[in-house]
């Protein structure tokens, strides 16, 4: 038989099987499609490649080269257990970046669902690495035994190695023995899975055996020890009579004192509510008590207070007495001088007025002597003057006459006389012209002063216009001034009055400052420091927020910690701060993004300090029906201290704005100015008055009569205006003298109000240490009932535990002994326990083991009967497998063997060839031939078991009836390349 027959037979018998050959490699066929193979990074292909293919023979064998291992790297166990450097050397290695992994992928073509998924194309890939080796089923991760579990429902099996075939088996095949051909007939038709299963339930029937017999040796002691026990049933019964009798009045007696210690408890119940409830009154008045305490102490604090603020005022008013006094004084001085200077002044004017009467009288008598006298006067002065005129001239002419008379001698010649004539006549002449300059200048000075004059007369004349104006301004000045002046010290005093008031709420202000820092303080040791600073951290963003005018959604969504945002009793302080914790300083805000803004500003700022928020969109708080009791609801409100804080930071506010305004009406600016003015009004009057003095003297009784005129209305003003002020000053020292005697009086009380404080504060401090004896003295008592309720719950637990432990009891015993008292019951009992010991030696367990015995007899008796059905399943198993077994060898042989005839048919045309089955006696007598499946095996093995033997076969052989010459190109075709693979 050639190698290329048996090539073409071995394809038939892998087609008969649903496979085909392809590239070299066995692989499995669909129904109508081709298989499909991927590779990708596979050791000379870098990119991934695919593969369709039905089958390659011949020349193809250098395209399939590459799938040969793929599919057996699948497929195959020789590439199950990979060592790194092995799974390395599969990977493709070229120019580029290293590969650090693989694949190959088999895409099966389930058209016919011989694999028992629901889809028509399955893919089963295998991914290797350095590290990895992973199995992927339609792209989901499987385990090896997955897979070979799922080959081998769709015909794959490792007892099967024939689905992939190497290039060279063939020719192995063809030349093997019978024996061997028969080893490859049963691989091929699958039965090492049957050996398999069958040793396995060969292994469980020698295991169910081995159980069948330590059951038999069980049972055979049980019966042993119930017999035993029989006998001893009867002293068991007598005694059982009396130990049940034994347990009912135990049972007795322990429910009597139960029944006792449940009363006693019940009691002690009432008493520990009556007692909680007086210690709950107790704390109740305790609490009150140190309420008013702390109360009268705020009391305290506020009178003292208040005390030093009045003192502080009183000591203020003092002075302000002192400093109005000084001034009521100098206005009384100054009143007095006035009243004495205008009564001088009348006197002068009396005076004055007489002698300006004898005065006008004197001028009227001089100026009619006056005028009677001047023209006298002018015509001798008028004589005078021309004698004087002739007198010179004649002076003149003897000065000339002397001169010349001297000149005669002075001069030698005529030409010196006529020289110094000349020169003389010259020097006249220019003091002619000299005088003549001079007497136009006289004459113009003459009428510029005529011009002047007029002039003046006007300027005087306005000038004394607007001295009378700056007099009645002069006057109404002083009368603002003196208005202004009493206006001034009218709010000077509301001032000081303010000031006090102002002073009085800033000590308030710094008690509920020092009071907040305590309780700040307190706040900071009962807390972390870390929160603390979370909180001023936060205040500084929003600060940040409100200098940069940014971000006004986060400062209104901004609604400060939880403990700012409720309110509670105080009898629930401790309450609160043991539930909440740390949660009262969280911060609330509207939403997530507000605490998201905040945090980013925070972060930023790099602030210390750890925050937490409760965003109001996130939360989602449930209702919850509360049970209805006399605990008082917490509400919330906006800020605790807001209106006080506000309230009186208003307060000042409107102390600084009056106080601003009063400072506004007497600035030192208009004080100046108005001064100025004054100033500036005297000395125009001081000009005014220098003018009239220096340069009109001829008015100077007139201007003196109006400055005397001027001084007595000045003065009546000056001295109404201080009679004014003198009075306001009386009022004002009158106004401060009450008000210090107000203070004083609101002292005293005050005083008398703290020492009756400070009694009550004792009377609470001594009732509220009452309180706390009482609480103290029922906290022992409290402590004393729990020892003792302590000590029953104990004893009644005893009880319900001695009950428990008699076990269960009839009906009867439960009322049979109810009506004896305990003494009978201890009578009773003792009787029992007499009894009782007769039968010390009984078994007391007889029963229970008895029942005992017989339950796990009947337990054995069914686990033997299930294991003599198991026994017997397992059989039959054994026997349908061998009879499979039997049935597949016949079936593979008689697909083979049709084949083969075919092939050889086709091969050598009139030759005919069969394969022979070959058998022996399974004993090894004798063997015989089968020829072409027929049949004939099944009643060679019939006679001795009801099940065939696959044992009785030798060999599988080849018979040759006639062959014909065949020719290198008939066989061409069918000759395999040995080559292809080495």
């Amino acid at each position: 038989m050639t190698t290329s027959v048996f090539a073409e037979w071995v394809q038939r018998l892998a087609e008969s099987g649903g496979l085909r050959v392809a590239g070299g490699l066995w692989a499995f066929r669909g129904a109508r499609e081709a298989t499909f193979l991927a590779l990708e990074r596979w050791r000379l292909d870098r990119e991934q490649a695919w593969f369709s293919f039905l089958r390659w023979i011949g020349a193809q064998a250098a395209s399939r080269h590459l799938s040969d291992g793929a599919i057996q790297f699948v497929l195959s166990d020789e590439f199950s257990h990979l060592r790194p450097e092995q799974r390395l050397a599969l990977l493709h290695e070229g120019t580029g970046p290293r590969v650090i992994s693989a694949f190959v992928e088999i895409i099966f073509d389930n058209s016919d669902n011989r694999l028992p998924i629901d889809k028509e194309e399955v893919s089963l890939r295998r991914v290797i690495g350095a590290k990895k080796d992973q199995y992927f089923l339609d792209k989901k991760m499987v385990t090896k035994n997955d897979v070979m579990n799922l080959l081998e429902s769709a015909g794959f099996s490792r007892s099967n190695p024939y689905y992939i075939v190497k290039q060279g088996k063939i020719n192995q095949m063809a030349t093997a023995p019978d024996s061997q051909r028969l080893k490859l007939l049963r691989e091929v038709a699958g039965t090492r899975v049957y050996d398999e299963r069958k040793e396995e339930s060969i292994s469980l029937m020698k295991e169910t055996e081995g159980k069948r017999e330590k059951i038999n040796e069980l049972l055979k002691y049980i019966e042993e020890r119930l017999h035993t026990l029989e006998e001893e049933k009867e002293e068991l019964a007598q005694y059982q009579k009396w130990d049940k009798m034994r347990r009912a009045l135990e049972y007795t007696i322990y429910n009597q004192e139960l029944n006792e210690t449940r009363a006693k408890l019940d009691e002690l119940s009432a008493k520990r509510e009556t007692s909680g409830e007086k210690s709950r009154q107790l704390r109740d008045a305790q609490q009150d008590a140190r309420d008013k305490m702390e109360d009268i102490e705020r009391q305290v604090r506020e009178l003292k207070t208040k005390i030093s603020a009045m003192k502080e005022e009183k000591e203020q008013l003092s002075a302000e007495r002192q400093e109005q006094i000084k001034q009521r004084t100098k206005l009384e001085l100054k009143a007095k001088d006035l009243q004495d200077e205008l009564a001088g002044n009348s006197e002068q004017r009396k005076r004055l007025l007489k002698e300006r009467q004898k005065l006008l009288e004197k001028i009227e008598e001089k100026q009619k002597e006056l005028a009677e006298t001047e023209p006298k006067f002018n015509s001798v002065k008028e004589k005078e003057e021309r004698g004087i005129a002739r007198l010179a001239q004649a002076t003149q002419e003897r000065t000339d006459l002397y001169a010349k008379q001297g000149r005669g001698s002075q001069f030698t010649s005529k030409e010196d006389r006529d020289k110094w004539i000349k020169k003389e006549l010259k020097s006249l002449d220019q003091a002619i012209n000299d005088k003549k300059r001079q007497i136009a200048a006289i004459h113009k000075d003459l009428e510029d002063t005529e011009a002047n004059k007029e002039k003046n007369l006007e300027q005087y004349n306005k000038l004394d216009q607007d001295l009378n104006e700056v007099k009645a301004r002069v006057e109404e000045l002083d009368r603002k001034y003196y208005e202004v002046k009493n206006k001034k010290d009218e709010l000077q005093s509301e001032r000081n009055y303010l000031w006090r008031e102002e002073n009085a709420e800033q000590q308030a202000l710094a008690a509920k400052r020092e009071d907040l820092e305590k309780k700040q303080q307190l706040l900071r040791a009962a807390t972390g420091k870390a929160i603390l600073n979370g909180i001023d951290s936060i205040n500084k963003v929003l600060d940040h927020f409100r200098r940069k005018g940014i971000n006004q959604h986060v400062q209104n969504g901004y609604h400060g910690i939880v403990m700012n945002n409720f309110e509670c009793e105080p009898a629930f302080y401790t309450c609160v701060e043991v539930t909440a914790g740390n949660r009262l300083f969280y911060h609330i805000v509207d939403s997530d993004e507000v605490s998201t803004k905040i945090l980013m500003e925070f972060n930023k700022m790099n602030l210390p300090g750890e925050v937490t928020f409760l965003p109001l969109n996130k939360l989602d708080v449930r209702d919850t029906a509360y049970p209805e009791t006399n605990m008082q609801q917490i509400e919330t409100q906006q800020r605790k201290f807001k209106a006080s804080r506000d309230s009186i930071l208003s307060e000042m506010k409107m102390l600084k704005e009056k106080r601003q305004q009063s400072e506004k009406t007497f600035m030192p600016k208009e004080n100046r100015q108005l001064l100025n003015e004054r100033i500036k009004l005297e000395g125009i009057i001081t000009r005014v008055e220098t003018y009239l003095n220096e340069n009109l003297r001829k008015r100077l009784d007139q201007v003196e009569q109006e400055l005397n005129e001027l001084r007595e209305t000045e003065g009546g003003t000056v001295l109404t205006a201080t009679t004014s002020e003198l009075e306001a000053i009386n009022k004002r020292v009158k106004d401060t003298m009450a008000r210090s005697e107000d203070l004083d009086n609101s002292i005293d009380k005050t005083e008398a109000g703290i020492k009756e404080l400070q009694k009550s504060m004792e009377r609470w401090k001594n009732m509220e240490k009452e309180h706390m004896d009482a609480i103290n003295h029922d906290t022992k008592e409290l402590e004393k009932m729990t020892n003792r309720q302590g000590m029953l719950l104990k004893k009644k637990e005893e009880c319900m535990k001695k009950i428990r432990e008699l076990g269960s009891l009839p009906q009867e015993a439960f009322e049979k002994y109810q009506t004896l008292s305990l003494k009978q019951l201890f009578r009773k009992l003792e009787q029992c326990n007499t009894e009782l010991k007769k039968y010390s030696h009984v078994n007391k367990k007889a029963l229970d083991q008895f029942v005992n015995f017989s339950e796990q007899k009947e337990k054995l008796i069914k686990r033997q009967e299930e294991l003599d059905r198991g026994y017997k399943s397992i059989m039959e198993l054994m026997n349908v497998l061998e009879l499979r077994k039997y049935e597949a060898i016949q079936l593979t042989f008689k697909q083979v063997s049709k084949n083969f005839s075919e092939v050889f048919q086709k091969l050598v045309p009139g030759g005919k060839a069969t394969l022979v089955m070959k058998k022996g006696d399974v004993e090894g007598s004798q063997s015989q031939d089968e020829g072409e499946g027929s049949g004939e095996s099944e009643r060679g093995s019939g006679s001795q078991s009801s099940v065939p033997s696959v044992d009785q076969f030798t060999g599988v052989g080849i018979r040759v009836s006639h062959i014909d010459v065949i020719t290198a190109e008939m066989a061409k075709d069918f000759v395999e390349d040995d080559t292809t693979h080495g």
